[in-house]
């Protein structure tokens, strides 16, 4: 740019409206040029500006130079898609192998209808880390007390130990399904690989990894088109819903949404959102001024992540339900086992897109669930924590990571029925969940504690759908098993 170039007008300072409306240049764009310190702005009043000479030391670079800034969709991607991807877990492809194997499409509803729920919790436990600049356990903690965490935070890392242990063992049998090596050592090499990179790696490069991990998800979206299913039969069945009045399928219903909308997530995702921009060194004034630039990239972040989830949850329910029910195969109780049966009726390239699809959604979802206990433990006991941060920094963050990973390997050890375990973890989940949500949407819709950036209308009306729904299914875990 020429110094003499008459868009500088005689204001040393620039809202960021007016540079949108005199440069060209997008308020999205320009927030995302501050979070990265390309552009460092000034407050002044209250009001987030741009100094000239910071506006025109960026548009004086080479073209190249800016071009390299460029913001794509994929950049503005992080803990949303993570976690909407984690939600795709080897011990939930499970569940949606066994309901699609069992009732055929009759869940394919819930692919569509469980969008807009997971959406709004996981959008207000985001809405709350930025906002806050806590986890969800830290702000629960010090709006609500600390007494109703403990017996959560407990039942939090029961469940998700021996998920970890149910997904390390679905990894470790897919992978001898196709390479003929010991189940023990490929479990322990899987859970030893996963420690060390959760221990060294700077969080901005193991969120990069968990986001191309995301990728493994497209297994089952080809492999879905790859059995050429009815698609009017696929979207007769989303379309309307289908419930059948008794108690095994009542169960299954509840054990798709327990395995879907899970408290993990919740942790997982507020605490991520902190960590995203403690990498980013904008935990600052600056951050507070530009609160809705954050919320609206968390938002479409949050869209894409569960829009995806469900995405990959509708195809397994297709692929099971068209390979699998259509021929006869009614009883699929794991991830692999699913896998196993697709291949003499898929063929063998399905079959090795969809075993490699667990495995690599494992790496994905595995040190998720490690890292959200941490974070709930350490915001509990207040204890330095942050996957941006060195081993010696937070032992007791990394230790929770160390000892949940162990004790789920070592579950694979005990001839414990992963399916069972399972079914225990949905109940801990089935209880805990509702319970965080009740105060997830208490916070999020309280002014004193959210500064004006309180949950829109239609987050309140699909959170309050999702926490009865938890509710309900708390009650049919328990009274279901008396009715048969």
């Amino acid at each position: 740019m020429k110094a003499k170039d008459n868009r500088f007008r005689i204001f040393t300072n620039y809202t960021l409206r007016d540079v949108e409306r005199d440069f060209g240049i997008s308020i999205r764009k320009l927030a995302y040029l501050i979070r990265k310190d390309i552009i460092k702005p000034i407050i002044e009043d209250g009001t987030l500006l741009i100094p000239a000479k910071e506006l025109e030391k960026y548009l004086k670079l080479p073209k190249k130079a800016r071009s390299k800034q460029h913001l794509s969709y994929l950049k503005t991607l992080g803990p949303g898609v993570i976690s909407g991807a984690s939600d795709d877990d080897p011990s939930g492809i499970g569940t949606y192998s066994s309901v699609g194997s069992t009732y055929g499409l009759g869940f394919s509803w819930l692919a569509l209808y469980l969008v807009p729920m997971m959406t709004a919790v996981q959008e207000t436990v985001a809405r709350i880390g930025i906002v806050t600049e806590k986890g969800l356990a830290g702000a629960i903690g010090k709006f609500y007390g600390k007494k109703i965490l403990y017996p959560l935070v407990l039942l939090l890392l029961i469940a998700n130990t021996i998920n970890i242990g149910a997904d390390i063992g679905a990894m470790a049998a897919s992978f001898k399904l196709i390479f003929p090596i010991n189940f023990y050592l490929t479990a322990i090499v899987v859970t030893l690989i996963i420690i060390l990179l959760e221990i060294s790696l700077p969080y901005h490069k193991y969120a990069r990894i968990l986001k191309w991990l995301t990728l493994s998800l497209l297994a089952y979206i080809i492999t879905g088109f790859l059995i050429n299913p009815d698609w009017g039969e696929v979207i007769k069945s989303i379309m309307i819903p289908h419930i059948i009045f008794d108690a095994s399928f009542i169960m299954a219903m509840v054990a798709v949404m327990g395995t879907t909308i899970t408290p993990y997530l919740f942790f997982w995702q507020a605490s991520e959102e902190i960590e995203d921009e403690r990498d980013k060194k904008i935990l600052s004034d600056h951050r507070k001024i530009a609160t809705k630039y954050e919320i609206e990239e968390m938002r479409k972040d949050t869209y894409t992540g569960m829009t995806l989830a469900n995405i990959v949850f509708l195809f397994i329910i297709i692929t099971t339900a068209f390979v699998l029910n259509k021929n006869g195969i009614t009883s699929i109780d794991s991830a692999e086992g699913a896998a196993l049966a697709l291949k003499p009726l898929a063929g063998n390239f399905a079959y090795l897109l969809f075993t490699a699809g667990i495995f690599g959604v494992g790496l994905l979802a595995v040190p998720v669930l490690a890292g959200a206990s941490a974070y709930a433990f350490s915001e509990l006991f207040k204890w330095k924590e942050g996957l941006s941060k060195k081993f010696v920094q937070a032992k007791g963050f990394y230790g929770v990571i160390i000892v949940s990973l162990l004790i789920g390997l070592a579950l694979n050890f005990l001839n414990i029925n992963p399916i069972r375990a399972l079914f225990y973890a949905a109940v801990v989940n089935g209880i805990a969940a509702p319970i965080l949500m009740f105060f997830i949407f208490r916070i999020g819709n309280d002014k004193k504690i959210m500064r004006g950036f309180t949950n829109p209308r239609w987050v309140n009306v699909w959170g309050f759908i999702a926490t009865v729904l938890m509710g309900i299914s708390v009650v049919a875990m328990i009274i279901i098993p008396f009715l048969k």
